[in-house]
């Protein structure tokens, strides 16, 4: 069994770190959901720990959101199969310095006990398996330790291992599972993407009438593809999720309605666009995306929803090339009004 890690594992260690860590000025992003800051940082800001233990979080992940979707009509994909984000990984935490400016003062305190203190001690300081925290290899790697994705989904208890050491250049070890790599960047950033609702655009607009096809398109312009970059800068580690629009599905809102095509699926072309937007002389045609209504809507309205697919891939640091997420989607409703044809009797 893994040993008892003070940060993780007592209340009383949580509280004795904190009221340590209150004075002290560190540059600790937020390590919740993919972790990093919620605003890129400059391009010259610097990020990753450092020798000097000023900098407590070296595998702290920091997003480029630069390309992401963006506006008020924005909102994360619903991925189309089973999945979430990865609930904990390891990555690098601490230099030699800073892990001792961390643990020395929950041992001092003499409140996780004699004897599980001693055993730590032992494992960081007097050889078994480290000595003096490593400060001989210091800026030569970093003391890696769990990451937590703060939803705290089944899973986020996993990540128990005690801090372990890793060298620049090595791989961490094989045997502890979720150590960090590009594969989950991309996964993590995956939840950072955000895509763009609209309201389709219809003719007749907004109010139609039974039987009569009613067409619907979205502007090009505002469906094309969203990327978001995660990095570790500390591993020279990064990976891209891209989300690309591929298809638009129209659910009337009722049954009582034939969709063009059959399926309710429009495809999206090359520059984004949904349909074919009406044009005068094209009532005899029949649309390419739309909906004809079979019955009134009475003294209310359907909800016509518009969904968007969109195919997810990543690239990193790996170099292998494109590989696949879940598709996700992501949609919004409108109100339709339907009225009855009226005749005139003569």
């Amino acid at each position: 069994m893994p040993a008892m890690r003070p940060d993780s594992r007592t209340l009383i260690a949580l509280f004795l770190t904190t009221s340590f860590l209150a004075g002290a000025q560190t540059a600790v992003a937020d390590t919740g959901v993919g972790g990093g800051t919620k605003t890129p940082p400059n391009p010259g800001e610097k990020t990753t720990g450092d020798a000097d233990g000023n900098v407590l979080s070296a595998g702290v992940i920091v997003y480029d959101r630069s390309k992401n979707g963006s506006g008020q009509s924005v909102g994360p994909v619903t991925p189309l199969a089973s999945w979430t984000p990865p609930a904990c990984w390891y990555a690098p935490k601490y230099s030699p310095a800073a892990l001792q400016a961390y643990l020395e003062p929950i041992w001092e305190a003499g409140s996780t006990g004699d004897a599980w203190d001693a055993t730590q001690r032992d494992r960081y300081v007097n050889g078994k398996p480290y000595k003096d925290f490593n400060k001989d290899e210091a800026g030569k790697g970093y003391w890696w330790d769990s990451y937590v994705n703060k939803s705290f989904p089944p899973g986020w208890d996993k990540c128990d291992e005690p801090y372990f050491w890793v060298a620049t250049g090595d791989d961490p070890p094989a045997d502890i599972p979720n150590t960090v790599t590009p594969e989950i960047l991309a996964k993590l950033a995956y939840n950072e993407i955000r895509v763009p609702s609209k309201d389709v655009s219809l003719a007749p607009a907004d109010t139609t009438k039974v039987n009569l096809p009613t067409w619907a398109w979205l502007d090009g312009a505002t469906f094309k593809p969203v990327s978001v970059t995660a990095r570790i800068d500390a591993l020279g580690m990064w990976a891209t999720t891209t989300a690309k629009p591929v298809a638009l599905k129209i659910d009337p809102g009722t049954s009582d309605a034939v969709t063009y095509p059959a399926s309710g699926v429009c495809q999206i072309d090359g520059n984004g666009m949904v349909g074919e937007k009406y044009a005068k002389g094209d009532a005899d045609r029949t649309p390419p995306c739309g909906v004809r209504y079979l019955r009134s809507s009475g003294d209310g309205s359907y909800q016509l929803k518009a969904t968007v697919t969109w195919q997810i891939s990543w690239t990193g640091s790996d170099g292998g090339g494109a590989h696949d997420l879940p598709d996700g989607t992501f949609g919004r409703s409108q109100d339709v009004t339907v009225q009855e044809i009226q005749s005139v009797n003569r």
